[in-house]
């Protein structure tokens, strides 16, 4: 593993490991190495697809970014057993037969195979009654399962000349009892993975309807996605040039480690958020939106709001049941100052449906645009890049209502807020962008997630900004006209970018760049 590739570093300097919390100092050794051979339709080589190359290129910057975890096995699951869901996964999905390869200049290719071997790694656990203590470091089987399921997401990766996904098995006594499995964030997003799990579970043996990855690949370089890409560009250069150049405020408690992440759990967002999308008629994405854009705001860090909403493109003809990564992150800009709260909602909805229309795009192209559009802006301009605004990303698959369990009143809805809380979960060297916001749903609440780069937001402008959320939520449930309380900058806001016309023909020049 980490092998030097043609044309650049080895991986291993380019792609650092993604760090978890807690790493055990030593890792167990398997007792078992189980051969898997697969085999499944198509094979070749292409460029990546604009998904998998925003993805790619995160990894380049972050640190290897994984999927997967440990899970509970069934009474009478054998490692055979688990072996031929491994075999079926891989023979059915073709982002897990597919390698990276690297051209003379260092791009980013893939490579399906038709078939393959691999590999499914059995660890024996402590020997005890009660799982005990087992070799080195580890104890019972659940114990064992986490330190394999830490050196799968720790381990180098050679992404050239191994497989993007491992699976071992871990036994207690001879029993298995865990399967653990972490592949690469290239072989699909959130969506992605619901679509493995179906099948997977349903052991379907029908043909896979949709365009392929190779085949998205290549429609994505002819012209008709070219025209795509450039109307996409287009918008992207629209927004740009309607904003004054800035980028987070900075902090002034920076940290080490440097990249924190925390987690508000906030039953009275589950309750609060339906209210007001009901009220406004949009949706409860927009709401969320809207209230990320007025927590900016009232916390100091952008105003107006750039935030990049990212967009899982199924929607798009033929990619509904793609397992790849298709997730783009798109562009809005919401002035929400001065504004109702309901007002910003409907600001929100317009810039989101706009922004997730034209997350569709290649992301060179977009380097490109943001390099050209700084120099027009003249000597000493602040050098943009497409990183330097704040991410959401709204997770959530099937959102609640908030009257399942009876009609939200004030007093319930203080007495859910009542309990709400905040804490940091992770404090990691390896980066993730300076600032990201998820929004997750969690039984009987909202889950809102955020990470940021403490050198530049501070841990308790983080929270302060993650609980305006839900203080803003909480005054518009049952008031049409609660304000944003999001003042107007206290100075006049400096130039605009200088407007040029858009034009396909620079945009394509960009694309090309």
């Amino acid at each position: 593993m980490g092998e030097a590739r043609s044309g650049g570093a080895p991986l291993s300097a380019t792609v650092p490991a993604m760090l978890p919390a807690v790493i055990p100092a030593v890792f167990p050794v398997p007792a078992l190495r189980v051969p898997v051979e697969f085999a499944g339709p198509g094979a070749g080589v292409a460029a990546l697809t604009w998904g998998q190359r925003e993805i790619w290129e995160a990894m380049v910057r972050q640190g290897w970014l994984c999927l997967g975890g440990t899970l509970p096995l069934a009474p009478g699951t054998t490692v055979e057993d688990v072996a031929d869901e491994l075999s079926y996964m891989m023979s059915r999905f073709q982002s897990m037969r597919t390698r990276l390869r690297f051209d003379a200049d260092g791009n980013a290719l893939q490579e399906l195979f038709a078939s393959g071997r691999t590999i499914l790694e059995v660890y024996d656990s402590g020997d005890d009654e009660d799982g005990g203590v087992g070799v080195g470091e580890f104890a019972g089987s659940e114990e064992t399962a986490a330190a394999v399921e830490a050196h799968y997401r720790t381990v180098v990766r050679d992404f050239e000349g191994e497989w993007p996904v491992r699976m071992a098995v871990v036994r207690h006594r001879g029993t298995p009892t865990h399967m653990v499995i972490v592949s690469c964030h290239l072989i699909a997003d959130g969506a992605g993975i619901q679509l493995i799990t179906q099948d997977v579970e349903s052991r379907t043996t029908a043909e896979p309807t949709g365009m392929q990855q190779l085949d998205l690949a290549r429609w994505q370089c002819s012209p008709a996605g070219q025209r795509v890409n450039e109307t996409s560009l287009r918008h992207w250069e629209k927004v740009l040039r309607s904003l004054s150049p800035r980028s987070l405020p900075g902090s002034d408690d920076p940290r080490q480690p440097r990249h924190w992440t925390g987690e508000l759990r906030s039953p009275a967002l589950k309750l609060a958020v339906p209210l007001i999308a009901e009220r406004t008629g949009a949706d409860s994405s927009s709401v969320f939106l809207a209230l990320y854009a007025i927590a900016l705001g009232r916390t100091g860090v952008y105003s107006p709001a750039v935030i990049r909403p990212v967009a899982n493109n199924r929607f798009r003809p033929g990619l509904a049941t793609i397992v790849s990564n298709l997730a783009q992150a798109g562009i809005c800009a919401l002035d929400v100052a001065g504004l109702t709260v309901d007002e910003a909602v409907g600001r929100a909805r317009r810039a989101a449906m706009a922004a997730h229309k034209h997350a569709y795009f290649d992301p060179h192209g977009l380097t490109a645009l943001i390099d050209r559009i700084a120099r027009d802006a003249g000597p000493g301009h602040e050098r943009w890049t497409c990183y330097d605004w704040t991410f959401f990303n709204d997770r959530r698959f099937e959102p609640g209502s908030a009257a399942e369990d009876g009609p939200v009143t004030p007093g319930r809805l203080g007495a859910a807020r009542a309990r709400t809380t905040f804490h940091w979960t992770e404090k990691k060297e390896n980066p993730f962008e300076p600032l990201f916001l998820h929004v997750e749903d969690r039984d009987e609440s909202v889950q809102v997630v955020v990470c940021a780069d403490t050198h530049r937001m501070s841990p308790a402008r983080c929270e302060a900004m993650v609980r305006a959320m839900e203080a803003a939520a909480v005054e518009a449930a049952f008031d049409p006209e609660a304000p944003t309380r999001v003042p107007p900058p206290p100075n006049p806001r400096p130039s605009k970018l200088p407007e040029q016309k858009t034009g396909s023909d620079h945009i394509a020049a960009a694309v090309r760049a």
